[in-house]
C-alpha cells in the first residue's frame, strides 16, 4: 500500500496521467505521432476515439504541435467531435490561420455550440465582412447575444462575458426556483449563483446555490438574496474586472450595462487567462517586444522588436556623444575605457530592478498617495546603500589592477552618483509616464537604460579629467 501510495505522488499533479501527456507532464511524443499517422491516412473513426477525452487546453498544446496542413485536416476529420473552444488555447497567429482556411459555415457551427465568451474570442479576429457572414448563419438568439459582446471595446469586460446566467424574479419562492433550474433545458451548463432581477433586468441582488439548497421550498427569493451586490460594468477594462476578482475571491460576478442592467458574467477561468495575459504582456513590454507569440513568423518578430531597437540606438547615440566630449582624456588615459563599461552597466542594471518593482506597484494599483512618498525615498536609500557596496568593491578592484589608489576613489565615487541616478530614475520614470497617459512598461526601460548611461560616463570621465588634469 505505501509503494502505490509512493507512486502515486511521484506523478505530475494532474488527477490521472493521461495518453498525450509523459511523466514529465509534456505532450507524449509518441501518441502525437500516431495522432499525425492518423491523420495522414484520413482514418477519422480511430481518430475520433483517439480525442474522445482530451480536454481542450490539452487540445491547443496539440494543435500548435503539429503542422499546419495536419491542424486543418485534423479539424474536418473530426468533425462535430471537434470543439471549436479549443481554438481559445492556442496562439493567435495559429487560430487566424485556422479560421481563414474553414469555411464559414463550419465556423458558424463551431461557436453556437460553445461558451458565448469563448466564441466572442473567436469572432474578434475575424476580418469584419467575415463575421457578419460567420454571424448571419448563426441562431438569432446566440446571434444578438455575440453582436451585442463584439460592440463593447476590446479588452473590456463585456467582450469576456459569458451570456448565459439564471435569472430569477424577486417573488418567487425556493420551490419554483428549484423547478425552474430543474426543468429548463436552455441554462448553462455549469452556474455557481442566482442573480435577482427586476422587469427591466435590473439586478437587484444574488442568491448563492448552498442558499438555495439550505432553505424551504416556500421562502421567497426576495427573504434569502444578498443585497450586497458586486457587478461590473462591461465597459470596463478587464484587467481592472481581474482585480476586482482578486480583491473579493470571487468565482464569478454579474457584468451590467450603462442602465445597470444585467447583460452576462464574468468567471474565474477567464479572469485568470486575463491575469496571465496582462503578466504576459508587461513581461514582453519590459523587453521592448510588442504581442509576440512562439508560433509567430519571421517578419512579425522583427516588426514587433524594431521600433525600441531603434530608440535604444538613439539613446546609444546619446551616451556616445557624452563619451566623444571627453576623447582627449580617454586618449592619454587608456584604463578609463577598460573601466568604463562597468559602471554604465551596473547603473543600466539596478535602473531596471528599480523600474521593474515599480512597473509591477502600478500595474497592480499596488501605488497610491499613501506609500508612492515612501517607495521614492526607499528606493533612493537603496541606490545610495548599493552605490556604496559597489565603490568600494570596484574601487578596491581598479587600485590594485592598475596601481592605482586614484583611479580607484574617481570610479568609486561615479559607481556612487549612477547607482543613486539609477534608483532616483528607476522609480521617477514610470511615475511620470503613468501620470502622462504612457504606458510605463512599454517606455520606461529606453529612458533608464539612458539616464544610466548618461549619468555614468559624464561623471566619470568628467571626474577623472578634473581628478588628473586631463585635457
Amino acid at each position: 500500500m505505501n509503494e502505490q501510495v509512493e507512486v502515486m505522488e511521484s506523478r505530475p499533479s494532474r488527477l490521472r496521467q493521461s495518453p498525450w501527456r509523459s511523466q514529465d507532464d509534456r505532450l507524449n511524443e509518441e501518441w502525437v505521432k500516431k495522432a499525425c499517422e492518423l491523420i495522414s491516412r484520413k482514418d477519422a473513426r480511430k481518430l475520433q476515439e483517439m480525442f474522445a477525452g482530451v480536454p481542450e487546453a490539452d487540445f491547443g498544446d496539440i494543435l500548435e504541435a503539429i503542422n499546419a496542413d495536419n491542424r486543418l485536416a485534423l479539424i474536418q476529420l473530426l468533425g462535430d467531435d471537434f470543439d471549436y473552444s479549443s481554438l481559445t488555447e492556442v496562439d493567435e497567429a495559429v487560430r487566424v490561420d485556422l479560421i481563414e482556411q474553414l469555411p464559414n459555415r463550419e465556423i458558424a457551427r463551431g461557436v453556437t455550440n460553445i461558451d458565448s465568451d469563448d466564441a466572442v474570442f473567436i469572432l474578434e479576429d475575424i476580418e469584419q465582412a467575415d463575421r457578419d457572414a460567420i454571424l448571419a448563419l448563426v441562431p438569432e438568439f446566440e446571434r444578438l447575444s455575440l453582436r451585442r459582446s463584439l460592440d463593447f471595446p476590446e479588452e473590456s469586460a463585456g467582450r469576456r462575458m459569458q451570456s448565459e446566467f439564471v435569472a430569477i424574479p424577486p417573488h418567487w419562492n425556493v420551490g419554483q426556483t428549484i423547478d425552474y433550474m430543474r426543468f429548463t433545458e436552455d441554462l448553462p451548463t455549469e452556474f455557481h449563483q442566482l442573480y435577482v432581477v427586476d422587469q427591466k433586468q435590473v439586478l437587484i441582488g444574488t442568491v448563492p446555490l448552498d442558499r438555495i439548497l439550505r432553505a424551504r421550498r416556500t421562502e421567497k427569493i426576495a427573504d434569502i438574496m444578498s443585497s450586497d451586490i458586486i457587478e461590473v460594468s462591461a465597459s470596463e477594462d478587464q484587467e481592472d474586472a481581474a482585480r476586482i476578482f482578486e480583491r473579493f475571491d470571487l468565482v464569478e460576478v454579474a457584468v451590467v450595462d450603462e442602465d445597470h442592467r444585467m447583460v452576462g458574467i464574468l468567471t474565474v477561468d477567464d479572469m485568470v487567462d486575463v491575469i496571465h495575459q496582462e503578466a504576459e504582456e508587461d513581461i514582453l513590454h519590459l523587453a521592448g517586444v510588442g504581442n509576440e507569440e512562439i508560433s509567430g513568423n519571421v517578419l512579425e518578430a522583427v516588426r514587433s522588436r524594431i521600433t525600441w531597437l531603434l530608440i535604444n540606438l538613439v539613446t546609444a547615440v546619446l551616451a556616445s556623444l557624452v563619451i566623444g566630449m571627453f576623447d582627449a582624456t580617454l586618449q592619454q588615459m587608456v584604463a578609463l575605457a577598460v573601466l568604463m563599461p562597468i559602471v554604465a552597466s551596473m547603473g543600466g542594471n539596478a535602473g531596471t530592478q528599480t523600474m521593474t518593482v515599480t512597473v509591477r506597484a502600478l500595474s497592480t494599483r499596488e501605488l497610491d498617495q499613501f506609500n508612492i512618498r515612501r517607495l521614492i525615498m526607499r528606493e533612493t536609500l537603496v541606490g545610495l546603500a548599493n552605490g556604496v557596496i559597489f565603490a568600494l568593491i570596484t574601487g578596491l578592484v581598479a587600485a590594485i589592477w592598475f596601481a592605482n589608489i586614484a583611479l580607484g576613489m574617481v570610479i568609486g565615487l561615479a559607481m556612487i552618483a549612477n547607482m543613486l541616478a539609477a534608483g532616483i530614475s528607476g522609480i521617477l520614470i514610470p511615475l511620470g509616464l503613468e501620470r502622462f497617459g504612457a504606458d510605463p512598461a512599454v517606455a520606461s526601460s529606453a529612458f533608464v537604460t539612458t539616464v544610466t548611461d548618461v549619468v555614468g560616463f559624464f561623471v566619470f570621465l568628467g571626474l577623472a579629467s578634473m581628478w588628473f588634469g586631463l585635457v
